[in-house]
């Protein structure tokens, strides 16, 4: 027989007493706690104060963004090849782990990378997960023992509406992800958060802090559904909300606009030409030069000013546009059917004005139909997995549009609450139809799924599983039905995993002996089990501006464990380094920009490891010039 807990909330005098506190005094009542000052001062009891200012604060602030600013330790992102697709020519990356650690693990390789971040995160309803970044409980058990952290070792926890600082747990796991997002953003890329009513208002104090007032762009309405009538109030909320902030300044959003109706004329065969309209929504009293009478130098027919709309030109300037062959008057064209004179303007220099951006026009915050509501996402995700696995998922044409805004050909779109990986399914989507090389980013936490859900009765244990099998099977659709267009639908999947490598001194190699050093020189720098591969992505991983996505290459010819990254980054792993393998780099061409040795197989040979450091040297200094990236040599 199953034992009934006792509710532990049902005789809870401290929050009856609160809830009778905030009816009568709502200010003084926050987020669950009483804030004496405030009731003080609804009592009519005030202090002076020295110093006030305009301030967003909550509970554990301060501690949110120290979390920012540490550093990941003993952490890395290991690549999972089996669940990878197309691994070895792919540009697209999904990350299994905490978000905050695996942004962090990105920020020094994808520092300043960004185009465009979009993400859906919790929306705090009191049902939803938060993830719990106290790193100071760092006992597995002890974590367990408190619900923060699953069997699998995952930092997460419902954060219920009766908790006390309810809102103050959402925002000490939005801040520190804020901020670090900030620096993988380009100096002209910019953010959109899907958010509903709950935190909306949080959500937009929390960017102001971290982008910065100036860079608020816009708030895009989104309809998520048709009215429903057993709602709170009567009043149906069928309105999600996209926040969007710049990084700064330079961010300029636009979307191909309706193509304009440019005209070629026998006296202009070489220039095309449209027409806009001549006047002005100004009274004759505002611009009295503007309000006069046009006449027709050919025809003489007169054209007078309207008193309330006058002349965009005045008289004084009126010849001088007409010898430029800059106004169009009625008859002047058959195919014209105008009553007025026109402006004419000409399509060079509508060109030259705009730029990159001919062709382009505003974006407007009112999406439009096409834009499709919760139940068109569900019905996406059901058409590929058969069945709703997923909960109210985005539609892919919201992302579309919203990447549509302001990323091109060769961006990266990074979502680290990237769930059911709708923002990736709607990159290789988007890349179909305009043959564009926009790469994705997808950063999940292996969530894991309730016995009862329908994508576990389907064979999914975690929202990772869901994630990694949408993008297979979405881009297999998109190649489909676009079986001329080269897509990139492969992804190389990483997992935050332990340390492959002893960064510290034999002290730390946990006791060895130097006979075990002997017969294995690996566990002198590396932990147990770690592979080359693993080590050689973690390195790169501590390089500056080094994609994850590049290729890696086993040089047979040069030793056993030499690789090339990307081309450009050597990695010698070899056990003994001589001189004939030295001579062997040396001749490389072209010549990588970095050399990377593990100390110890040099065995103690100072004289070998020197003549190694300056032969590349001089290496370098023949390589050197102004247009040519610095040459370095490593050693672990």
């Amino acid at each position: 027989m199953k034992t009934k807990q006792v509710d532990r909330n049902m005789n809870h005098f401290q929050n009856d007493n609160l809830n009778k506190l905030a009816q009568i005094f709502p200010s003084a009542v926050k987020d669950g706690e009483v804030d004496f000052h405030a009731l003080k001062e609804e009592l009519g009891f005030f202090t002076e104060v020295k110093e006030e200012k305009y301030e967003f604060t909550w509970a554990g602030k301060q501690n949110a963004k120290k979390a920012a600013q540490e550093d990941v330790f003993g952490k890395t992102l290991k690549l999972v090849l089996p669940e990878s697709k197309e691994a070895d020519k792919t540009e697209n990356i999904y990350i299994e782990g905490d978000n905050l650690e695996a942004l962090k693990l990105l920020r020094q390789n994808y520092y300043n990378a960004v185009k465009m971040i979009y993400i859906d995160p919790p929306y705090n309803t009191g049902n939803d997960f938060i993830y719990n970044d106290n790193y100071k409980m760092s006992e597995a058990d002890s974590l367990k023992a408190e619900g923060d952290m699953s069997e699998l070792g995952e930092r997460y926890t419902v954060n219920k509406k009766s908790n006390n600082r309810y809102h103050a747990n959402w925002l000490n796991m939005m801040y520190p992800r804020l901020l670090v997002a900030k620096d993988l953003l380009t100096d002209d890329g910019a953010i959109f958060i899907s958010i509903d009513d709950n935190e909306l208002e949080n959500v937009k104090n929390l960017c102001n802090m971290v982008f910065g007032e100036n860079n608020y762009v816009a708030i895009f309405p989104w309809r998520k559904r048709t009215a429903k009538s057993d709602v709170p109030f009567g009043i149906s909320q069928d309105y999600e909300w996209i926040v969007c902030y710049a990084k700064s300044s330079l961010f300029k959003g636009s979307i191909a606009g309706k193509e304009r109706k440019y005209y070629v004329s026998d006296d202009y065969p070489d220039r095309p030409w449209r027409i806009h309209d001549l006047t002005k929504q100004t009274t004759a009293s505002e611009r009295p030069n503007s309000y006069f009478t046009m006449i027709n130098p050919k025809t003489g027919v007169e054209y007078p000013a309207n008193t309330n709309r006058t002349w965009a030109i005045t008289q004084d300037t009126f010849k001088k546009y007409y010898e430029e062959g800059r106004i169009v008057f009625p008859g002047d064209y058959s195919f014209l059917n105008i009553s007025k004179p026109a402006l004419r303007y000409w399509k060079e220099d509508d060109m030259e004005k705009a730029g990159e951006d001919f062709g382009r026009i505003a974006v407007s915050t009112k999406l439009g139909d096409d834009i499709g509501m919760s139940q068109d996402g569900t019905k996406e995700i059901t058409n590929l997995f058969g069945s709703k696995i997923f909960p109210f998922p985005k539609p892919s044409s919201l992302i579309c549009f919203l990447c549509k805004i302001h990323t091109s050909e060769h961006d990266i779109i990074l979502d680290f609450f990237s769930g059911s990986a709708t923002t990736a399914h709607a990159v290789m989507k988007l890349n179909s139809e305009d043959k564009g090389k926009r790469r994705f980013i997808m950063v999940q936490i292996p969530e894991t799924l309730e016995v009862s859900s329908e994508a576990y009765k389907a064979g999914f244990t975690s929202i990772c599983e869901i994630g990694k099998e949408r993008i297979r099977r979405a881009g297999e659709s998109i190649v489909r039905e676009n079986p001329d267009c080269e897509v990139d639908t492969g992804f190389k999947v990483f997992r935050i995993a332990p340390t492959n490598i002893k960064w510290n001194s034999l002290t730390d190699a946990e006791q060895l002996d130097f006979s075990q050093i002997e017969s294995a020189p690996d566990l002198a720098d590396f932990m147990p089990g770690a592979n080359d591969t693993d080590i050689v992505y973690e390195l790169m991983l501590r390089q500056r501006n080094v994609a994850l996505s590049e290729s890696l290459e086993q040089l047979s010819d040069i030793g056993r464990r030499t690789y090339l990254y990307g081309g450009s980054y050597l990695v010698c792993l070899e056990t003994e380094i001589t001189v004939e393998l030295i001579n062997k780099l040396a001749e490389l061409v072209p010549l990588p920009i970095k050399f990377i040795f593990r100390d110890s197989a040099f065995r103690d040979d100072i004289a070998l490891k020197d003549e190694t450091f300056r032969r590349l040297k001089a290496l370098i200094s023949k390589n050197a010039g102004a247009d040519k990236p610095v040459y370095t040599v490593e050693f672990i």
